[in-house]
Formats: C-alpha cells, sequence, structure tokens
C-alpha cells in the first residue's frame, strides 16, 4: 500500500519542482513525519480508559502510541508530576505514507458534515496542524470497543519553510482542502 509514495517519487516530486521553479530536485518539499497526539483531559485519573485511548491510537497509527508524563505540577489543572498527560505517536517512513494515503482516501470521506480542512492550518514554517473530534471515521475502530469519544491533534510536518511550498505538496498529494473562495 505504498502507492502515495511511488506516486509523489515518480510524478508529484518532478511536478511540484517545476510548478515552483526550483532549480535542484533535492529541494523539492518531502514530508518529514506526521505526529498524531491527544489531550488526556480527565482520563489521567482513569488508567484503564488511558489505555483504551491509547490503544485507539495505536490501532490508527499502525504502531504503538506513547503515553506521555506530566512534567511539572499545575495546581490549577490538579495535575501532578508525572500523571499521564497525553498520548503521542510519531509516523516516519512508509507507515507515515500509509496513514496519510488511508486518511485521505478512506477517512475523510466517513467524515460527517466534511466540507475540506482549513488552509489556515499552517505555522509559518511549513507543517500543517489540524484537529479531528472524533476517531470513529476510521475503518480500525471498533465502536464497541470504545469507552469515551475522544479527538486528536495531527501534525503534517514538511521539510520546507514555507506554507505556500507545503500547500503546494499536500495539494498534490490530494489532501482535501477547503475551495480558495470558501
Amino acid at each position: 500500500m505504498l502507492g502515495l509514495k511511488k506516486r509523489y517519487n515518480e510524478e508529484i516530486k518532478a511536478k511540484l519542482q517545476k510548478e515552483l521553479n526550483i532549480a535542484n530536485i533535492m529541494c523539492v518539499p518531502v514530508l518529514d513525519k506526521i505526529t498524531i497526539s491527544v489531550g488526556a483531559g480527565e482520563a489521567n485519573k482513569d488508567s484503564k480508559l488511558m489505555q483504551n485511548m491509547a490503544d485507539t491510537i495505536s490501532l490508527i497509527a499502525g504502531q504503538k502510541a506513547v503515553i506521555t508524563n506530566a512534567k511539572k505540577s499545575v495546581a490549577g489543572f490538579k495535575v501532578r508530576e508525572g500523571m499521564p498527560s497525553g498520548i503521542r505517536v510519531t509516523l516516519r517512513g512508509n507507515s507515515m505514507y500509509n496513514f496519510l494515503e488511508k486518511f485521505i482516501s478512506i477517512a475523510t470521506p466517513r467524515m460527517k458534515d466534511f466540507r475540506g480542512f482549513p488552509r489556515k492550518g499552517f505555522d509559518g514554517r511549513g507543517n500543517y496542524n489540524f484537529g479531528l473530534d472524533e476517531q470513529l471515521m476510521f475503518p480500525e475502530v471498533n465502536y464497541d470497543d470504545i469507552i469515551k469519544v475522544h479527538g486528536m491533534n495531527i501534525t503534517v510536518v514538511t521539510t520546507t519553510n514555507s506554507d505556500s511550498e507545503a500547500l503546494a505538496l499536500l495539494e498534490a498529494f490530494g489532501f482535501p482542502f477547503t475551495k480558495k473562495g470558501a
């Protein structure tokens, strides 16, 4: 299922080089990594719920997710140092391309009332951030196994420092953005 990576190497790379007027083919933007993260919220008090969330993210990503712990105590949030505070997984290489292909072709068409992701999610350094409200759009997730529906933040990191080049790269992959006028 490495169709997206193969398509990038055979078609998209040359198209982007021509479209962006890049002299050296090695300077064409490439995907570096995709990070999926979930904040624990009230799940930090319930280890069973936290493990269920980690298992769900592991299923979605295709590799084991890591439960992160708080580095500092914050009294206002009732968080102690060492308490679980979130879940994250970083995808690189083939697993990154597999996830992106699955996300674009299978998961986004299953989203309710989906009109595209906003174009303003770029951070000024060529990385794109967006959030999902629930994990039920992924085909691996079994609704009966879920204790609580939760969202997630996905960050797509590219090798370019330009938002316009990163946008061109993601559009070439077929990433579902909103229309330019909307």
